[in-house]
């Protein structure tokens, strides 16, 4: 299975409360961001069977305008599993119940994403990765038992994503 691990986008300042802080929405400059991105994506080739995203509002605006550039607009799932406060364990399950040859794009918060693909990769969520807004990731998942683990393929930067021809 391969994970395509998107953060979202720049969003507005953050916000004390936790219920106000869920409806921050992207900037117009995160939103053209996450377009750039999500068309680098696409000129990789990269297969999207499953859309998944956090409920939170800037993270669901991330995932449908990567839906858009994909034209997979019906993808699009709200899991609890992808918020900020989530158990991983919780979504390595939900994952180990998909198809092993599906591309499965992820879209969330850090440091939860970072932390993910740590623990995926080397067994540790202390591992040192860095997933900037609108940055991306692939981890080719190897097996979810007896935990889950996989192969970082590629960590990328808004930056760099956009110079891919």
């Amino acid at each position: 299975m391969d994970l395509i691990i998107l953060r979202h986008g720049e969003a507005g300042k953050s916000l004390e409360a936790a219920s106000r802080d869920a409806e921050r929405a992207l900037t117009v400059s995160g939103r053209k961001e996450v377009e750039e991105v999500a068309e680098g994506l696409a000129r990789l080739k990269v297969e999207v069977d499953y859309i998944a995203t956090s409920p939170l509002k800037r993270a669901k605006e991330t995932a449908f305008i990567a839906a858009k550039v994909f034209k997979k607009d019906d993808l699009v799932e709200m899991w609890d599993e992808l918020k900020p406060e989530s158990e991983t364990a919780d979504l390595y399950r939900r994952l180990s119940k998909l198809k092993r040859d599906s591309g499965v794009l992820l879209v969330g918060h850090e440091p939860y994403l970072s932390g993910m693909i740590g623990e995926l990769v080397s067994g540790t969520r202390q591992a040192r990765i860095i997933l900037k807004k609108a940055g991306v990731a692939k981890v080719e998942i190897s097996t979810f038992e007896p935990k889950a683990s996989g192969d970082l393929r590629w960590l990328m930067t808004p930056r760099q994503m956009k110079k891919i021809d």
